[in-house]
């Protein structure tokens, strides 16, 4: 059993088995830190889990079986990313197979007021695409954002210190640091995403 804050050689068999399975993109170290824990929290919602930090037989298990897991809309193209907002789990495709899978933390669909401005913390279901990027961090009226990748109006995915287990951003699709970075690498403008499901 392994838990937040272990560290050996059990840890970093553990994060290259992440990140073979591409739910961990982070320093293969061997220290079970907050990046770590979500990627175990993505492989776990991928395999129908309940997502929790401890590490036992099930999530071992978990990576050395593949997945079954059916995508999102099956006639995608072949590039794509899918946001699946019911699981919180974000997934992008290349050669029609998943070649990232991250834990995210989407919009808290809840009226929120901010510097006398208010809305509603919704992130938009529907098909878009890449419309900008910000790369590195930027910082507006809402908070900090880092890699940011628009895909509709000011709805980004995009890197954050704080991706909690529930849906908790103002619109965004809030990814982890070290997940954020290979998504900006991957994806590039025009690409196609897929935001489906409800957080009810």
């Amino acid at each position: 059993m392994l838990r937040p804050g272990a560290r050996g050689e059990a840890v970093k068999l553990l994060q290259e088995r992440l990140h073979r399975g591409h739910y961990y993109f982070g320093k293969i170290n061997g220290v079970y830190d907050d990046q770590t824990k979500m990627a175990v929290w993505a492989l776990q919602k991928h395999r129908r889990l309940m997502p929790q930090a401890e590490v036992g037989s099930r999530v071992w298990t978990a990576l050395e079986r593949p997945s079954r897991r059916r995508p999102l809309v099956p006639n995608g193209g072949a590039d794509r990313v899918e946001i699946n907002l019911r699981d919180q789990l974000l997934t992008v495709y290349r050669d029609r197979r998943p070649a990232l899978i991250t834990h995210i933390s989407s919009g808290a669909e809840v009226r929120y007021c901010e510097d006398g401005r208010c809305g509603n913390a919704i992130t938009p279901v529907g098909d878009f695409r890449v419309s900008r990027r910000a790369p590195g961090w930027t910082t507006g009226r809402l908070g900090s954002m880092f890699n940011s990748l628009y895909f509709v109006g000011g709805i980004a995915m995009h890197g954050s210190t704080k991706v909690p287990l529930r849906p908790a951003s103002h619109g965004c699709v809030r990814v982890p640091l070290t997940a954020s970075k290979r998504l900006f690498q991957m994806v590039r403008i025009g690409e196609p995403v897929y935001v489906r499901g409800s957080i009810m």
